[in-house]
C-alpha cells in the first residue's frame, strides 16, 4: 500500500513537473516571439531613416544637373565639358545610391527570416564603406578640374571670389558627408547587432 501511494506520488510530482516545464517553454516561445517582433520592429525604423536618407541624397544628385547648368555654365561661365563631368558624376552618385537603397528597400525584407535580412544589411553596410574608394578620389578630381576651370575662365578677382567660395563648399561638404556616412554606417550596425543578439542561440 505504501508502495501504491509513493508511486501515485511520484507520477503526480512528474505530473506537475511536466505542466511546469510546458508552461515554462510556452513563456519562453512567446517571449522569442516578443523579442523577434521589437528587433524586426526596430529595424523597420532603422531602415526606413536609411531609406529616407538616400531618397534625399537621390534627389540633390538629380538636381544637380539643371543647377550646376545655372551655376557653372550661365553663371561663372565654366566650359560645357565641365558642367557634363559634374552631371555624370552627379548620376553615378544617385545611380549607386539608389543601388544600394534597392537592398534594403525591400518590402519582404522584414517578413524573411532575420538571418536573410542580416546578410542583406551587411551587404549595403559593405557597398556603403567601399563608395568610399571611388567617391573621395573622384571628389578630389572634380575638385582640381572646377579650379583650374576657374583659372581658366575668370579674371583674377572672380576667381578668388569663386576659390575661396569653393574651398569653403567643399570643407562643408566633406564634413556634412563624413556625418551621414559614419551615421548610416552606425545605423546599420545597429541592426546587424539586434539580429545576431536575436538570433545568437539559433
Amino acid at each position: 500500500m505504501n508502495n501504491n501511494f509513493e508511486n501515485n506520488m511520484n507520477e503526480t510530482q512528474f505530473e506537475d513537473m511536466r505542466q511546469q516545464l510546458n508552461t515554462l517553454k510556452k513563456k519562453l516561445d512567446a517571449q522569442e516571439i516578443v523579442n523577434d517582433r521589437l528587433v524586426r520592429r526596430s529595424m523597420r525604423n532603422e531602415v526606413n531613416n536609411i531609406t529616407r536618407r538616400y531618397y534625399i541624397i537621390m534627389a540633390v544628385s538629380l538636381l544637380m544637373i539643371p543647377y550646376g547648368y545655372w551655376c557653372f555654365v550661365v553663371l561663372s561661365h565654366l566650359s560645357l565639358a565641365f558642367w557634363i563631368g559634374t552631371s555624370i558624376f552627379m548620376l553615378i552618385c544617385g545611380g549607386a545610391t539608389f543601388y544600394n537603397c534597392q537592398k534594403i528597400s525591400d518590402n519582404d525584407m522584414m517578413g524573411r527570416s532575420l538571418l536573410e535580412a542580416r546578410k542583406k544589411v551587411a551587404s549595403a553596410k559593405k557597398f556603403e564603406a567601399d563608395w568610399l574608394k571611388f567617391g573621395i578620389p573622384a571628389v578630389i578630381l572634380w575638385l582640381s578640374w572646377f579650379f583650374y576651370e576657374l583659372y581658366q575662365n575668370n579674371s583674377d578677382a572672380t576667381m578668388e571670389a569663386f576659390f575661396w567660395g569653393g574651398c569653403i563648399g567643399a570643407i562643408i561638404g566633406a564634413i556634412c558627408g563624413i556625418k551621414i556616412h559614419l551615421k548610416t554606417q552606425r545605423q546599420y550596425q545597429d541592426i546587424i547587432d539586434q539580429i545576431e543578439d536575436l538570433t545568437a542561440d539559433q
